[in-house]
């Protein structure tokens, strides 16, 4: 995994990977995980709002998984109600099967919190994760998120995990 580590890096998501997120949608762990959102991505990928970031994981420019880093207090469909400023809020996955379980998600969430913590104003990262995720949960716990509270978000019963600044800092020395 170290080699992987040099060889992971983070692009933007453009129109032309809507096909490839599309595939990765209908793959039963990224089913189980987030059963049911449309990430509507004819639409989404033609939007580029300040308050957020969707980005295509390559391993040495193989796309393995997307992100998208978005500010919770802007984003406008107000997913996490009222919160704070100076917060970021992370989703994850992993394209194809074959590629879970190898780092890459630990690589990629170390990347995205580098430049979410880059911006000196940004206090705490959230992420939320299906309540029965428990393997995600300890993914989390391990990268140093808190557990705040379970949460109804539409149709899911998740976990809200937060990661402040300060924890961060401890953990990235």
């Amino acid at each position: 995994m170290g080699n992987a580590l040099v060889n992971i890096k983070l692009r933007e998501a453009t129109p032309e990977d809507i096909q490839l997120l599309q595939h990765w949608d209908n793959q039963p762990h990224n089913i189980e995980a987030d059963p049911n959102d449309d990430w509507n991505w004819h639409v989404e990928l033609g939007r580029n709002p300040a308050w957020r970031e969707q980005l295509i994981a390559e391993l040495n420019g193989r796309p393995i998984g997307f992100m998208q880093i978005i500010d919770p207090a802007l984003e406008d469909s107000h997913y996490w109600g009222e919160v704070p400023a100076n917060l970021r809020a992370i989703d994850i996955w992993i394209g194809a099967k074959e590629d879970l379980g190898q780092g890459y998600g630990t690589i990629m969430m170390k990347l995205a919190l580098e430049s979410c913590f880059k911006n000196a104003e940004v206090e705490a990262v959230l992420i939320d994760p299906l309540k029965t995720n428990e393997k995600a949960h300890r993914f989390y716990k391990r990268l140093g998120f808190e557990f705040v509270e379970e949460r109804k978000f539409g149709e899911d019963t998740c976990f809200v995990f937060r990661l402040s600044r300060e924890v961060w800092e401890r953990k990235a020395l």
